[in-house]
């Protein structure tokens, strides 16, 4: 009798002490993830001694352990004309001057050919400040020199998702002004984050065009007067692929949807840029 009753109160006892364990179970409510903070601008400097540059101190053929070439025609995603090539013509060292040249001859199924040199081994940087001296060529509507940055692995995803940073763009057609421009998944093409500097002697003189990238933002100088700022907002890589390795381009397009959009003259070529160096610096982290 007494072992029941004892069985029969603790097994009470054991129902109510559950029954109330269940009773004040907190639901979980949605999970919330918080973004984390926009970067501060912590006023990074960057080393003295280049980590990549090239003096174009030689003649001939540009060096082939800094420089390498996208080959080809089919138009690079934008219409262009030309045919990139890595013969002499097209690309050759001469009186301590890198010469990009576009040429009026017919190469594959292109009326043109031209060069669009890669930076290759230690060419690239994650973070750091970017220059090159450069005087654009002087020649009439059809010519669209680049010097400009593309990721080394697409992590984010094709073009424009992992980004592209364009240091210095500009269209015969428009000679005296100078585009810097910013392309991410979030704005990209005609609608890019960009600024323009009209620079009177662009194609008379050598002129510097810089970009000092860091964490918080994207620079750009041309003979080191600033004229563009694009800033990490920290909202992810949609609008900042661009904590990732990224490497040096610089070619001369002819045609294409904005170097031919007023057309592309008859003597178009031959167009040259000439370059004098090119120089990469790490950011000094802290």
């Amino acid at each position: 009798m007494r072992k029941t009753l004892a069985f029969l109160f603790c097994g009470a006892a054991a129902f109510f002490l559950v029954s109330c364990s269940k009773s004040n179970t907190v639901k979980p409510g949605p999970l919330v993830i918080t973004p984390p903070p926009a970067p501060v601008d912590s006023n990074w400097s960057f080393e003295t001694t280049p980590v990549f540059s090239d003096e174009f101190n030689y003649s001939g053929t540009p060096d082939t352990t800094k420089w390498g070439y996208d080959l080809g025609g089919g138009g690079w995603g934008n219409q262009e004309m030309e045919n990139y090539t890595n013969s002499l013509k097209n690309a050759y060292v001469s009186n301590g001057v890198l010469h990009i040249s576009a040429l009026n001859e017919t190469v594959g199924t292109s009326n043109y050919s031209s060069a669009r040199m890669v930076s290759k081994n230690n060419g690239w940087l994650k973070y750091g400040r970017i220059e090159a001296l450069a005087k654009l060529p002087a020649s009439p509507k059809g010519a669209w020199p680049a010097i400009w940055m593309l990721p080394n692995d697409y992590v984010y995803g094709n073009w424009p998702n992992s980004g592209e940073i364009d240091i210095m763009e500009q269209v015969s057609f428009d000679p005296l002004n100078v585009h810097f421009t910013v392309h991410d998944q979030a704005a990209y093409g005609a609608n890019g984050h960009s600024a323009t500097t009209t620079i009177a002697t662009d194609t008379s003189a050598f002129h510097k065009y810089r970009v000092d990238w860091t964490p918080y933002a994207i620079r750009g100088y041309y003979d080191d007067v600033a004229m563009f700022t694009y800033v990490n907002q920290g909202a992810g890589s949609a609008s900042w692929p661009f904590d990732q390795k990224f490497h040096l381009l610089m070619n001369i397009a002819i045609g294409g949807s904005w170097g031919g959009s007023n057309g592309v003259a008859t003597n178009v070529c031959p167009a040259t840029m000439q370059v004098d160096y090119v120089r990469f610096y790490k950011m000094i982290h802290k």
